[in-house]
């Protein structure tokens, strides 16, 4: 064990259990980084000592840690545990009120130290920093009396920090203020700075003169609400990560992505020429002109942010660059958003949810028809979406206005009431995905088989209101069977999600799926107890099925017998059918 050059953690013995201190006194030849624990339980500065710490010189990092439940006494504890003067980085963690050891707040031994981590002391002042002229990370959490920090206080002076990289403030209660002296470029190589849970800090030099942070890549602040009045965010295009959380109030960047939730600060919209992704939520300060500047994004969601949508914003703008837009909690009317939509001539992707005043315009340049390019569509708890549209035996006639451009390829619906009638899908014959989940009031009127042809996803599971637990499936499926337009072995259909186990395995339907379907879920069907010879001798028919669950079939008893007999089953999957 002499020998030993590894060594991870040791903890002290404590209750009997972990080692003596003068055990790690004889592992001389130790490199790497160490964590000595427990620390509270040694009793001296000579007990200490026999740790031997000031021997290895192979040692890089090192961290003493005393625990939380125990008040350390003013003892010399740490003199005894000085380490090698070679060593790159120290932690010193809750070592209560023991005071600094002289080896750090004297004349410091360890000037080779890179990073520096100190946490729950009460040191005053806090090491000469301009004694450690390589250090480029620097912790400090949780300490007792600091509530100014820079030069002049706390130990740190104009040539303090010279090479420093990272700083990280944590669970600072009494932190006030970082100061600086004027025209002073301390910490202007700083890349990263961190703070959180300093509730009293209001001023940092940041946020008076954020242009001599030219390196600064980082900044992470987290529970400190007297922090406001930022400079435009972010301050130059080379920061590449932000995180301001305060009182419900958020920044997220990271270069590409940017999402704000109720933060009211400024935002330098010129230094975001590389995001692609934007999240606006409970904001009103943002214009759509502000979001015509950034030449890279993408996909645009809004959520709560009625304010940002007005009649002459939509006469003016257009943002070409987006391709998928969001809109959640919006309260605005179907006039508006007519024209909004108008603002993104490439979308290819729509996604709209409780938006509950929200009714789409069945008029010529209605409903989503301008949108040329839309290959995809989500609709979810609005209520009123389609509210406007007829609900006819054939939605409104086959030459009626759809509300869906023909480009489409996928669609999902659910928790949608005002979704009635499949007539008002009858032009997408180009569908690829479709989803149809939880309209209670939806019906097969005007339904065209030819939109299920090129489907290889599908997945129903509406409901008729009128007729608890009866699903559209059966109907919607049978049609299918019977449509001369449709013939057996067309279809190209490789996953089906459905709610009904007796709509699904009969001859004609497993016929017409039999080709392609390689995945095969039953969703929901309460109806079913047991598997009839008919349905048995339907399942055999989908000879390249590879995956076959069953979910929620409460009342579902057995699975059915042929199951050995599918060949090409890779996989089955049995989830909350209780009584199986």
């Amino acid at each position: 064990m002499k020998c030993l050059q590894e060594l991870k953690e040791f903890h002290v013995k404590k209750e009997g259990v972990g080692f003596e201190l003068r055990e790690l006194g004889e592992l001389g030849e130790l490199k790497g980084e160490l964590r000595i624990c427990n620390l509270e339980t040694v009793a001296s500065k000579g007990e200490a000592s026999a740790a031997k710490l000031k021997n290895k010189k192979n040692l890089k990092g090192l961290k003493l840690v005393w625990g939380t439940e125990h008040q350390t006494i003013d003892d010399d504890v740490l003199d005894g545990l000085q380490p090698h003067p070679n060593l790159r980085v120290l932690g010193i963690i809750n070592p209560g009120v023991a005071p600094c050891p002289r080896w750090l707040c004297g004349d410091i031994s360890t000037k080779r130290l890179e990073s520096l981590h100190l946490e729950g002391l009460s040191w005053c002042p806090l090491p000469a920093f301009e004694q450690l002229p390589h250090l480029s990370s620097l912790t400090l959490k949780n300490i007792a009396g600091l509530s100014v920090f820079g030069p002049g206080f706390s130990g740190v002076t104009e040539r303090s920090f010279m090479h420093l990289k990272t700083l990280e403030f944590e669970n600072m209660p009494e932190l006030v203020e970082w100061v600086r002296e004027p025209n002073s470029h301390l910490f202007s190589r700083l890349e990263s700075i961190k703070f959180r849970g300093c509730p009293l800090l209001t001023l940092f030099p940041f946020m008076e003169c954020s242009d001599l942070f030219t390196n600064l890549c980082s900044l992470h602040i987290e529970n400190c609400p007297k922090l406001s009045q930022f400079p435009p965010m972010p301050h130059t295009s080379t920061i590449t990560c932000i995180h301001v959380k305060n009182d419900g109030s958020e920044l997220l960047y990271d270069g590409k992505e940017l999402c704000i939730e109720g933060y009211a600060g400024a935002l330098a919209f010129h230094s975001m020429d590389k995001v692609e992704v934007m999240h606006i939520t409970d904001v009103s300060h943002i214009s759509f002109s502000d979001l015509q500047k950034l030449n890279s994004l993408r996909s645009l969601y809004f959520k709560k942010c009625d304010d940002m949508f007005s009649a002459e914003m939509a006469d003016s703008v257009v943002i070409c660059s987006v391709q998928k837009l969001g809109i959640k909690e919006l309260c605005i009317t179907g006039e508006l958003f007519s024209k909004i939509l108008k603002c993104f001539p490439a979308l290819s992707q729509l996604t709209m949810g409780e938006c509950e005043s929200l009714e789409l315009l069945p008029v010529e340049d209605g409903g989503l028809l301008g949108l040329e390019m839309l290959q995809s569509f989500t609709g979810y708890n609005c209520g009123k979406l389609f509210s406007r549209w007829p609900k006819g035996e054939a939605g409104g006639g086959a030459r009626a206005i759809k509300p869906f451009p023909t480009s489409l390829k996928e669609l999902r619906i659910f928790l949608e009431p005002s979704m009635q009638s499949m007539g008002l899908l009858s032009n997408l014959t180009s569908l690829t995905s479709l989803a149809l989940s939880s309209c209670m009031e939806f019906t097969m009127d005007g339904f065209n088989p030819l939109i299920t042809v090129n489907l290889k996803k599908f997945a129903v599971d509406a409901m008729y209101s009128k007729q608890e637990n009866m699903s559209i499936a059966g109907d919607l499926l049978s049609e299918i069977a019977r449509s001369k337009l449709v013939r057996a072995g067309s279809f190209q259909l490789e996953e089906f999600l459905v709610d009904s186990i007796s709509a699904v395995l009969t001859a004609p339907i497993c016929s017409h799926l039999a080709a392609s379907l390689h995945t095969l879920m039953f969703s929901s069907d309460e109806r079913a107890t047991t598997f009839t010879e008919e349905q048995e001798q339907a399942l055999q028919l989908l000879a390249f099925i590879k995956h076959l669950e069953f979910r929620y079939c409460y009342n579902l008893q057995s699975l059915p017998q042929g199951l050995r007999d599918l060949s090409s089953l890779k996989r089955l999957t049995i989830l909350g059918c209780e009584k199986n």
